[in-house]
């Protein structure tokens, strides 16, 4: 499993937008500033963002963007998971997949990388924004 720039991304703009929580809205181009990430590919993370209700948003000159929960109701699983699909550590494991492995049933390895999805889960469900923003991870 490997964490793409928009998954590493999601997570820095949601981070930003946590630590300026104070009620109003966030411009792009001052999180874009802060946070090195060119606006063309923040608005597209952030639209994804927004469309699943992890922002709520404002339009005008008081406008930008806010999260629409307090940093301890965001888990990092859930954000990973809206931009990245899948924390899946082997193609088998996506939702979806209809065991398309000819040797699903009696692969021996399938065991290990279902335990450790399931630990990957684990861990990142257990982290919150909140967490992050403390130091706790």
């Amino acid at each position: 499993m490997m964490v793409s720039t928009r998954g590493r991304y999601a997570l820095r703009i949601m981070l930003d937008l946590a630590m300026q929580e104070n009620g109003t809205y966030i411009s792009l181009k001052s999180i874009s500033e802060r946070q090195k990430i060119s606006m063309k590919y923040m608005e597209a993370i952030v639209a994804m963002l927004n469309r699943a209700g992890l922002l709520k948003s404002q339009r005008g000159k008081e406008g930008g963007y806010r999260l629409a929960r307090t940093p301890g109701e965001y888990p990092v699983s859930e954000i990973l998971k809206l931009t990245e699909g899948t924390l899946a550590p082997v193609a088998c494991l996506e939702a979806g997949c209809n065991d398309s492995c000819e040797l699903s049933a009696n692969c021996l390895t399938r065991p290990m990388w279902q335990k450790l999805d399931g630990i990957i889960d684990d861990y990142l469900s257990g982290v919150t924004l909140e967490d992050l923003l403390a130091g706790r991870s």
